[in-house]
């Protein structure tokens, strides 16, 4: 099972696949996964196949095929990210027989995961988790696992010299995006695009240390959790929940995307009861509350005059609640 890990992906900087995999599988915690086309563009042999209406198999069966299993075979994946299969059927990339093989004989059977890329036909009905469409984000919980695939660049998946601040999203945006996300049960991918030389521009950046800050104070609202009996709150908009099980019961986690204005705040979803608990993260007093007035459900928590040199996270503030009913 995954625990909502957030991907980063980098297209067009040439890596050996070998010392990537080492260097990833050497920090404790991490898998490794590859991200592979099916679809390579203007190839003669894949043009050769769609101008005879996929009825002939070169490309498969030189190119894409022969590639896939290499790469299992050498360099072992935990995961397969699978595009690029939108002109034609699965049964044209021959997708059934590598996955038969791939679960049932490869050297990582017991451990792949694989998305839903793998013909047409194929996205949002099969693969271990689903990607549905690019920047795929349902806001609802879905049956199945899934993943929200994005750009931070909301224009492009790769390097663009002409954007603009406008063009790219904000921290308030990404976690945001992340919240809704991780609320529902998917997992975020998040891509940046490369300079043609493999850097990172300082937007890039900035973003993914911001967010690697937010995740040191409030990864226990996303690493390993859980989705909720409510995704967002009833009363309050702006407010999306995670949970975590523990020894002591359910603790859920109300992420906050835009702070109280008043010195109380709302939330209708929780079933409070004579034990419930309410703290801020990065806060170190408890928070004192009482039932929503006038409702069998809900709770009003209030927001003590915190100074501004003790509120340690700067977005999307995180309340986690204990001793609930629900």
């Amino acid at each position: 099972m995954w625990n909502h890990l957030v991907f980063f992906n980098a297209f067009s900087v040439v890596i050996p696949v070998g010392d990537l995999a080492a260097a990833v599988r050497k920090q404790p915690g991490m898998k490794f996964g590859v991200y592979h086309s099916l679809y390579e563009f203007y190839n003669p042999l894949y043009l050769y196949d769609k101008a005879n209406k996929y009825k002939t198999q070169d490309f498969v069966k030189t190119k894409t095929m022969p590639e896939l299993y290499e790469l299992v075979n050498k360099y072992k994946p935990d995961v397969i990210w699978s595009d690029g299969a939108w002109e034609a059927k699965d049964t044209y990339w021959n997708s059934t027989n590598f996955l038969a093989w791939l679960y049932n004989n490869s050297p990582v059977k017991d451990t792949v995961v694989v998305n839903d890329r793998w013909g047409k036909n194929t996205p949002c009905k099969h693969g271990g988790f689903w990607n549905c469409n690019d920047k795929y984000n349902p806001k609802v919980l879905q049956k199945h696992k899934w993943e929200n695939c994005m750009t931070l660049d909301k224009g492009s998946w790769g390097y663009r010299r002409p954007a603009s601040l406008i063009d790219y999203l904000s921290i308030e945006e990404l976690l945001k995006t992340l919240a809704e996300t991780i609320s529902c049960g998917g997992n975020l991918l998040i891509n940046v695009g490369p300079t043609y030389d493999g850097r990172i521009i300082p937007i890039f950046e900035e973003r993914l240390r911001q967010l690697g800050s937010w995740l040191d104070l409030n990864g226990e609202a996303i690493y390993t959790s859980v989705p909720w009996t409510h995704q967002n709150d009833t009363v309050t908009s702006g407010v999306w929940y995670t949970s975590q099980k523990s020894t002591n019961g359910t603790v859920v986690y109300a992420i906050v995307l835009d702070w109280p204005k008043e010195d109380e705040f709302v939330l209708g979803s929780p079933e409070p009861t004579s034990k419930t608990k309410v703290d801020l993260i990065g806060y170190p007093a408890k928070l004192d509350w009482i039932p929503l007035p006038g409702h069998n459900t809900g709770m009003l928590i209030r927001i003590p005059p915190i100074s501004i040199s003790k509120i340690v996270c700067k977005w999307a503030w995180v309340f986690r609640i204990s001793g609930l009913n629900n």
